[in-house]
């Protein structure tokens, strides 16, 4: 295969999915690791993609970040087992505040049939509960972002604040030494005051959400209790969080 078809493939690859390993690559590309490596430096120039251990990252635009269709569609199987082990902490009879996040509506689906207390801004996570008897479903109010279908802004934050939750479990746009952060100001605005208004704190992110960070800060890593990812999650990055005191599930 020649050059420009080589670099063709490797960016359908990562419109698919956001993670592609080298020896992967050297496979469809019938090509070798000397070859795919200087396509991988010519993409990353172009910002394509971004060069990671053992492969490379989609860099995805600010319009993917904003949009909640193409979000739930990425890394869903690690969100489903994700959702799964994130459920399994959760008891009956607790109010959960659930953000508005592809991997906290994964979570949703999980808890439908349980005896829970739920607060969310999220239209997604409302519409799964609708049809539940067992679910007591309050939405928090104010302006909807339609691209991520949640509700955000002053009159989100207000109520935000005259709430108090035993869990709260929130999706996340990057985790860095530095942190957690977010793609979007009024997101991290709410965000926040779920943060402030829960005893507990479970972050849910699959492991490409590690190493990069997101536009906007959110809160130190000190501030989860508890963070859930998938095995693919590397080392370096159990320990960067174990070292704050936070305790780390793989899925």
């Amino acid at each position: 295969m020649k050059a420009a078809g080589r670099l063709l493939k490797i960016r359908e690859i990562l419109e698919s999915q956001e993670f592609v390993d080298l020896e992967t690559l050297c496979s469809l590309l019938n090509a070798s690791e000397s070859t795919v490596r200087r396509d991988l430096s010519l993409l990353e120039k172009d910002s394509v993609l971004k060069r990671v251990h053992g492969g490379a990252l989609a860099l995805q635009t600010h319009d993917q970040l904003l949009d909640y269709t193409w979000q739930s569609g990425r890394m869903a199987e690690e969100k489903r087992r994700i959702a799964r082990v994130t459920a399994g902490l959760v008891e009956d009879g607790q109010t959960i505040l659930l953000d508005g996040g592809s991997t906290a509506a994964a979570v949703a689906r999980e808890l439908v049939s349980r005896s829970l207390h739920v607060l969310t801004n999220s239209l997604a996570i409302a519409e799964v509960f609708e049809q539940s008897r067992q679910i007591e479903l309050t939405l928090t109010g104010g302006y909807l972002y339609p691209r991520l279908r949640v509700m955000l802004g002053q009159l989100c934050e207000q109520m935000l604040a005259s709430v108090s939750a035993d869990v709260l479990i929130m999706g996340i746009g990057g985790v860095t030494e530095a942190g957690f952060s977010n793609n979007n100001t009024l997101l991290v605005g709410s965000e926040r005051k779920m943060i402030e208004a829960s005893r507990r704190v479970i972050l849910v992110a699959d492991h490409t959400k590690f190493g990069r960070a997101a536009m906007v800060p959110l809160a130190p890593l000190d501030v989860a209790d508890i963070v859930i990812s998938d095995t693919e999650l590397s080392l370096e990055h159990r320990q960067m969080l174990e070292a704050q005191g936070v305790r780390v599930l793989l899925a």
